[in-house]
């Protein structure tokens, strides 16, 4: 979720679902130890329970970023095995790395060695023309063997050349089967499923097969999906009104711009709020009108609040 799952996002999603594990976007190891690390690593605390996701293959490098995260408060780090972009390739981390079961390994072992808190990976189930069960089980082992606690299994294989990223989320063909294999052949292991996971009733059919779910995708279109996810699979029926979302990134967004933080880089997150909704194109458009320039006006972000209001009228009328 490059670009997507950064702390103004996470901050959004907190406020509608406090029961959710959040990850962070995937952040490559040297720009998180070199970088700015306020503005690369920084969160706030309403965001927990909330994982740090990094991609690497230096051992040494990742080893230094479990520590950090640990340092910084974050609650899991997770190490990405599934990006399959070319940049990602070329910094030889992602989903290449699969081909690398005894790299990886070592990775793992320096990163749980240097922290107490979990140290888990995101995977894919293959690459290219490989998608066996054998092989997978081969690699989760050594992962799970240098002390990885969860494995985040993708139910898609990754194709390095030919697909882009966004086409290698829809091509290959997603195999939960696999998935629920790999359960079976490790039942000591936690394994979370993930890939092309929409509704609430295939959350339900998956938890009777793994240990959890991520979601990516549906929840950023979707944002509002969480509170589904909050009353059906946690009991939680405590979950503000869009309104009060509103209301709340609001406030959220009035501190930020006195901080610098510009207007567009928080609202653009808010765009599906009102997902398959009566107003949710005026929702989009007022946004996307007025909302999503580099220079846009907070002044302007106040006009949202009369949206939302008539929105929830309308919503309400309905129900």
């Amino acid at each position: 979720m490059m670009d997507c799952t950064d702390r103004h996002d996470r901050f959004f999603l907190r406020l509608i679902s406090k029961n959710v594990m959040l990850y962070s976007e995937m952040v490559a190891t040297k720009s998180a130890i070199y970088g700015d690390r306020e503005k690369i690593l920084g969160f706030r605390e309403e965001e927990k329970p909330l994982a740090l996701q990094v991609g690497g293959s230096d051992k040494k490098e990742l080893s230094e970023i479990a520590k950090i995260s640990e340092d910084l408060g974050y609650d899991e780090i997770n190490l990405n095995l599934g990006c399959p972009s070319k940049k990602v390739q070329k910094n030889s981390f992602g989903a290449c790395l699969m081909k690398e079961p005894d790299l990886v390994a070592e990775c793992i072992n320096e990163m749980s060695n240097s922290c107490n808190i979990p140290v888990t990976a995101k995977t894919r189930i293959g690459f290219d023309n490989t998608e066996e069960f054998e092989y997978l089980n081969m690699f989760i082992n050594k992962i799970k063997n240098a002390g990885a606690s969860t494995i985040i299994l993708h139910a898609r294989k990754a194709i390095l050349k030919g697909l882009t990223p966004k086409q290698n989320l829809n091509i290959p063909k997603l195999n939960y089967e696999m998935v629920y294999q790999i359960k079976k052949e490790n039942p000591e292991l936690e394994v979370i499923i993930n890939g092309g996971i929409t509704k609430i009733e295939q959350i339900k059919n998956h938890l009777n097969n793994c240990d959890g779910v991520m979601i990516g995708r549906a929840i950023y279109q979707n944002p509002y999906f969480l509170r589904d996810i909050e009353n059906e699979i946690f009991s939680n029926n405590d979950i503000l009104s869009r309104e009060d979302v509103v209301k709340k990134i609001l406030i959220y967004l009035e501190e930020e711009v006195k901080k610098g933080t510009k207007v567009n880089h928080i609202m653009r997150h808010t765009v599906g709020l009102y997902h398959g909704l009566p107003g949710s194109k005026q929702w989009k458009r007022y946004l996307s009108d007025n909302m999503m320039a580099r220079d846009s006006d907070f002044q302007k972000a106040k006009h949202i609040m009369d949206i939302a209001q008539n929105n929830e009228k309308a919503n309400q009328a309905l129900a």
